[in-house]
């Protein structure tokens, strides 16, 4: 169970038309990919992604599964909107709602555990490494944890454990955390158990309806079995545009720190259809990632520049995020920015400054010949719901 339906408010102008998942990453992904090529890596044929927030994107991307192997007759990938029941008609309130919601769903399949994940991180990983150290250690719910530095500790959720792996103490963004080990929003449930805890949850009128809030502390003061399972790869939360920039540029370098493109597991995606990208005569490219479908005859400097842009001459671009279908006029100059799709840079027109903050332009906005957008804005055409 796939959980794609949030707003993504930390990304402002990049998620104005589109939930976070979808947003374009690396040049020719989405971030939904990540999970998704996750679940097919690892044997997992029955995907529901359970949406809500501008879903249109998003469901038109997935499709019917195709690019991820998800195409199935039995299973398959399922999208899973909020609908209206007969006793009820209302959005999911959080994330252990919007599960709930969904029970007929998973009964369908009848299946003896449930994965649950979050749809906005980047990373891979095997789940059946997960599941089986579920099995060894009894568990009625298993966390996915990733170490992180203490100063960073007090924006996850917080597992303390003895020395068997079994958590003894479950604190939710605390002030003062008593561990590093942070939970990834990554579960694995015991049906039965799930189906337990997520009915008492929607009795409780006072409960936010939330696994990290609510859900988890009610079992283990029940004395459930929960345990950590320890994730020692790459792993990111791009819930903000500084984490989302930085994740993008960790594909950048001789070593990156991050690989897609490993054929022992790949990151499946949905390509746009394009042509070859061109590089013309007067371009020059140092360590970047150019997609398919690119013209580019300016100079482009450590950055991503995603299909079917158009990068004229004499324009210089560095450490720049460039969504898909952009025009970038000649003798424009971006620096430490991220241009969302269909944007059009005018003709010598600057966009952000390379030592100063990061600098957005959303979605089909139009910046004018000469045009200078300070390092730091947030710029964005006026939008209609």
């Amino acid at each position: 169970m796939l959980l794609a339906g949030g707003q993504g408010s930390r990304l402002y102008a990049l998620t104005n038309y589109l939930a976070k998942p979808a947003i374009i990453f690396g040049g020719k992904y989405r971030i939904i990919d990540f999970p998704l090529s996750n679940c097919i890596n690892s044997n997992i044929d029955t995907v529901g992604v359970l949406t809500q927030y501008q879903p249109l994107v998003l469901n038109e991307y997935i499709g019917n599964g195709q690019p991820w192997d998800l195409d199935r007759t039995f299973g398959g990938v399922h999208i899973l909107p909020p609908y209206q029941a007969k006793s009820r008609n209302e959005w999911y309130k959080g994330t252990a709602n919007a599960i709930y919601q969904n029970l007929n769903f998973i009964e369908r399949y009848d299946p003896e555990y449930v994965l649950i994940l979050s749809g906005d991180h980047i990373y891979k990983m095997d789940y059946s490494q997960m599941l089986d150290y579920h099995k060894e250690k009894q568990a009625d719910l298993t966390i996915a944890v990733i170490d992180v530095p203490l100063h960073e500790a007090s924006r996850f959720g917080i597992m303390n454990t003895n020395d068997n792996g079994r958590i003894i103490e479950f604190q939710e963004k605390p002030t003062n955390p008593k561990s590093t080990k942070a939970s990834m929003g990554i579960y694995i449930f015991n049906k039965d158990i799930l189906f337990t805890y997520l009915k008492l949850d929607e009795e409780d009128k006072t409960s936010n309806n939330d696994f990290g809030k609510n859900v988890i502390p009610r079992m283990l003061k029940d004395g459930c079995r929960l345990y950590a399972y320890s994730f020692n790869g790459y792993w990111k939360d791009v819930g903000t545009l500084q984490s989302l920039m930085e994740t993008n540029m960790d594909l950048l370098g001789e070593n990156p720190k991050f690989e897609t493109e490993n054929p022992n597991w790949p990151i499946y995606t949905r390509s746009p259809l394009s042509s070859p990208h061109y590089i013309g005569s007067d371009a020059k490219i140092i360590n970047s990632i150019i997609a398919s479908g690119c013209h580019i005859n300016g100079y482009v400097s450590n950055s991503i520049i995603s299909a079917n842009t158009f990068i004229e001459s004499g324009a210089i671009i560095n450490r720049a995020v460039i969504h898909d279908n952009v025009i970038i006029k000649s003798k424009a100059k971006l620096e430490n920015c991220i241009i969302d799709s269909k944007v059009v840079i005018g003709r010598n027109a600057k966009v952000g400054n390379l030592n100063k903050q990061l600098t957005v332009i959303g979605y089909g906005y139009v910046v004018k010949d000469n045009q200078i957008i300070d390092a730091g804005q947030i710029i964005e055409k006026e939008y209609r719901e």
